[in-house]
């Protein structure tokens, strides 16, 4: 008697069987794991015992009387979820979770342990009857399975939701995705749908689409940098420089071709190559000068030959306008043809307007050429602006030094370098500028604002005695004197 409580006490306080938690308070599937475990260490115990020792229950009762039996099948049908979970700590709950057709076995098959091996290969047998499906919450199911558009699906993966991309078969479909991708700038999600995309479509599909997509195609480059992948890796970029190769070459070939005409026929052409959008807007820009100097080489031609125009006449042309640069084409129009309206071919306003050149690239190659004809007049209304209430007012965007550098270049007048060194408002450029252009009368009133009359008596000695400026020197300080 004092070995079996000994052995059921050593059971009972065993390690054997984990205790209760609330981690998986609604897990069938776990208890029923848990309930298995229980049943096989029963079997294991009641091997090991000598069949014929006598075996008695907490209550005092022998463990095979029918006295027993009968307690232990009530309690088992009464009992509740929670019961079985507390019962479970003391070793009871193995019978708890049986089904009703375990009263079929005989009390002898149950002391023999023949009846825990039968439970033992039920459970293992009919576990999808106790266990229900462990599943996803519905809520997460929804955001996954629903159908939606690329742009929200997009939208979803920015917000961190769960959304199957699998569906989006169709070519057409896919590549929308990736514009979608794309057009949201968020780089997680460009770089999954490429992931799918490498995953779904051939390699020569994906990167032909992809040399058109220059931002996915660079997200592609890093993703497989990331990971180690050096064959695609290397294939992709041997198809997108050798790609480029072709692009370039072909459109180079438009340098050998002299005639003007066919040389603007290969450029419209040219702009169909597969180019980045950045290239391809510069190709665009190169066809449609050519295209305006066709039309104003043409024009002023004609307009020379036949004598009809003073400035052609007073300068002849050196060269041909065709071929020129941008600003060269500005430079020419703005010499030529400042005067025209803005809506010739010619006026300097709508190649500006056209090729959209910054003010202070316009300022700049207007004042070269305004200033080489000596029209003092164009180049001070280049800077004379009107405000709202009617008021004139000088602004350079270039900078009034720069002003007066080019209009010293062009061997401007003193008056006029005068006026515009006066513009400069920093005091030291201002000084410098006039010493350096001898301007006299801006150097002298200058030392007279800062009231400097050291400076001013040493400049003194840099002018002409007996000119005006020595005069008005004495003057300024006679009257320094006087005050």
């Amino acid at each position: 008697m004092s070995r079996a409580r000994a052995d059921e006490e050593e059971y009972w306080h065993s390690s054997k069987f984990r205790a209760f938690t609330f981690d998986d308070e609604d897990d069938e599937l776990s208890q029923l794991k848990e309930s298995k475990r229980a049943v096989n260490s029963l079997r294991d115990i009641v091997d090991d015992e000598d069949d014929d020792l006598e075996r008695v229950s907490w209550s005092g009762e022998p463990v095979g009387s029918i006295s027993w039996s009968i307690k232990e099948t009530a309690s088992s049908s009464t009992s509740s979820l929670e019961g079985r979970d507390s019962s479970l700590q003391k070793g009871s709950s193995s019978y708890a979770a049986l089904p009703k057709q375990v009263s079929s076995y005989s009390l002898s098959s149950l002391f023999k342990g023949e009846l825990c091996l039968s439970l033992s290969a039920l459970s293992d047998t009919g576990v999808k009857n106790y266990a229900p499906e462990l599943r996803r919450p519905k809520a997460e199911y929804k955001d996954y399975s629903s159908n939606w558009s690329p742009k929200d699906t997009v939208r979803r993966m920015q917000r961190g939701k769960v959304c199957s991309l699998e569906r989006f078969r169709s070519l057409q479909d896919k590549l929308v995705l990736l514009d979608e991708a794309v057009a949201g700038h968020d780089g997680n999600v460009i770089t999954a749908v490429l992931i799918f995309l490498k995953r779904t479509l051939r390699r020569e599909i994906l990167f032909r689409e992809l040399e058109v997509r220059q931002v996915a195609l660079c997200h592609l480059i890093h993703f497989l940098k990331e990971t180690g992948e050096q064959k695609l890796l290397l294939d992709l970029l041997r198809l997108c420089f050798s790609s480029l190769s072709l692009q370039l070459s072909q459109y180079q070939e438009h340098l050998n071709i002299q005639d003007v005409e066919k040389r603007r026929e290969f450029l419209k052409g040219c702009i169909g190559l597969p180019f980045s959008a950045e290239d391809t807007s510069h190709i665009q820009d190169h066809y449609t000068l050519l295209e305006r100097q066709i039309i104003i080489e043409a024009n002023d031609r004609r307009l020379e030959t036949a004598g009809q125009s003073e400035i052609f006449r007073k300068y002849p042309r050196k060269a041909s306008i065709l071929n020129m640069p941008l600003v060269t084409t500005l430079f020419y129009s703005c010499f030529y043809h400042y005067t025209e309206a803005e809506g010739t071919f010619s006026s300097p306003a709508n190649l500006k307007k056209t090729f959209k050149i910054p003010d202070k690239q316009y300022v700049l190659t207007a004042l070269a050429a305004r200033a080489k004809l000596r029209a003092w007049d164009d180049v001070d209304a280049l800077f004379t602006t009107k405000n709202w209430l009617g008021y004139t007012k000088k602004r350079a965007p270039i900078g009034f030094h720069r002003v007066v550098e080019m209009l010293q270049r062009n061997n401007a007048p003193v008056q006029v370098l005068q006026e515009y060194v006066r513009l400069v408002e920093d005091v030291e450029t201002r000084l410098n500028l006039a010493t350096k252009y001898k301007c006299h009368d801006v150097v002298i009133e200058t030392y007279r604002d800062l009231k400097d009359r050291i400076q001013l008596t040493a400049y003194k000695c840099k002018v002409e005695r007996g000119s005006a400026e020595e005069e008005k020197i004495n003057s300024i300080l006679n009257n320094v004197v006087r005050n």
